[in-house]
């Protein structure tokens, strides 16, 4: 054994760098940071990614129009009968539930669509938010039933304030 192998592959402590402690502590007289200059002085950070040297940033030339309802939309677990046809037995109630125990959705979303790519040869009763024509035909063609859930209300919203009364 080897004096340079008794702390190999060992964690060895490292002290944190003492800046600003002047010109013997090994960092030098400005500490790493230079002469001057914009971030020579203690507060100053780094500029952040959208910083272009000084210059008006793209994102602030670019003009801002329009309007994307891309926040307020739902998603929704897109699931085929014949998918349908393979993962339940005669008679099973389908839901968003038993989907996920099934392995047919991964995680919960808005709520579930019935597709009609594929066949069916058993009588399900699916309850979904959504069936497409093809799907609810092929489902009750088998004597299985098709009920549509419905979504949940909006709430009503006085955006007038009350009137006092006159005197």
């Amino acid at each position: 054994m080897n004096l340079t192998e008794v702390h190999a592959g060992c964690e060895k402590r490292k002290l944190k760098r003492r800046v600003g402690r002047g010109i013997g502590s090994g960092q030098g007289k400005t500490a790493g940071r230079g002469h001057k200059g914009q971030y020579a002085s203690a507060g100053a950070r780094l500029p952040g990614i959208t910083f272009i040297g000084g210059q008006t940033p793209l994102f602030r030339r670019l003009p801002k129009r329009g309007f994307s309802n891309g926040r307020f939309a739902l998603t929704y677990h897109v699931v085929n009968v014949g998918d349908l046809d393979l993962h339940y037995a005669v008679g099973e109630e389908v839901t968003e539930e038993t989907l996920l125990a099934k392995g047919l959705a991964k995680k919960t979303l808005d709520g579930v669509r019935i597709l009609g790519e594929g066949e069916v040869t058993k009588k399900l009763v699916i309850k979904a938010n959504h069936f497409s024509k093809s799907a609810k035909a092929k489902i009750e063609a088998k004597g299985g039933t098709c009920e549509v859930i419905a979504p949940p209300k909006k709430p009503v919203r006085n955006k007038m304030k009350p009137r006092p009364p006159k005197a």
